[in-house]
């Protein structure tokens, strides 16, 4: 048995020892046990070195990696707050948390808890419905959600939103009302989703020639715009110039 081997054994030890004592979540036991090197070195820098180094981004990162070792790790936080609190905030994050882990049935109950009272048109809340009830492929709840919520609250503007009620009369079949639709909100939408799902309707609906301006407009105004949009919106722009290059 070589000197390394007992000398990673006896820091695998340890540091279970340090979880189990400390309080750490017992996922990391598994983690520190069955890969002796990544585990290790991700509880390290997950969980003590952030103790060390308080930086900002250090605390950034961290949250990342930790999430991505335990994605439910918010859901769970979420719902002792709505459970324990049980005021109309602490549900509608729960119900955000609950469409964002694809467990959109479960939120549209929580908004229709939440939807009552002061709160009853809260345009919050019905976008939120919307948006849990669109994951359900219920297209035509979720734009007569987005209709009342207008309806009540005729102020409230949100791009997100109407681009919400683009994609439901799309998911309807309402084609040519949903092109009307994103053609007015690809115009003001600040990144690439809203033209990039305007110019696919398009083909969609035999108007090719449309659909490549559309396509080569959003990518010349991308070739413009600064890195930073650029970088966040990489994943709509690569879709965009797979799509110019099926046309």
């Amino acid at each position: 048995m070589s000197s390394a081997f007992l000398i990673s054994l006896v820091i695998q030890v340890l540091l279970i020892i340090h979880c189990i004592r400390t309080g750490r979540n017992s996922l990391w036991i598994w983690a520190i046990a069955l890969l002796p090197l990544a585990g290790p070195v991700a509880y390290v820098l997950i969980e003590l070195l952030p103790g060390l180094f308080g930086a900002r981004g250090t605390r950034r990162a961290v949250r990342g990696v930790r999430k991505a070792l335990d994605p439910e790790q918010d859901l769970r936080r979420y719902q002792d707050e709505a459970r324990l609190i049980g005021d109309v905030a602490s549900r509608q994050r729960f119900a955000d948390e609950l469409v964002r882990q694809g467990r959109s049935p479960e939120a549209i109950g929580i908004y229709r808890q939440a939807l009552s009272g002061l709160y009853e048109q809260d345009p919050n809340l019905l976008l939120g419905l919307a948006r849990a009830q669109f994951a359900s492929a219920a297209y035509a709840e979720a734009r007569a959600t987005l209709d009342a919520l207008i309806a009540h609250n005729p102020q409230f503007k949100s791009p997100d939103g109407h681009l919400l009620y683009a994609r439901a009369l799309e998911g309807e079949g309402n084609l040519d009302k949903a092109l009307e639709e994103y053609a007015a909100v690809s115009k003001y939408y600040a990144g690439a989703e809203a033209p990039l799902r305007y110019a696919r309707l398009l083909r969609t609906t035999g108007k090719p020639e449309q659909a490549r301006r559309e396509l080569k407009d959003l990518l010349e105004h991308a070739r413009l715009a600064p890195r930073h949009y650029r970088r966040m919106q990489q994943q709509w722009l690569s879709e965009a110039e797979r799509e110019l290059a099926a046309l």
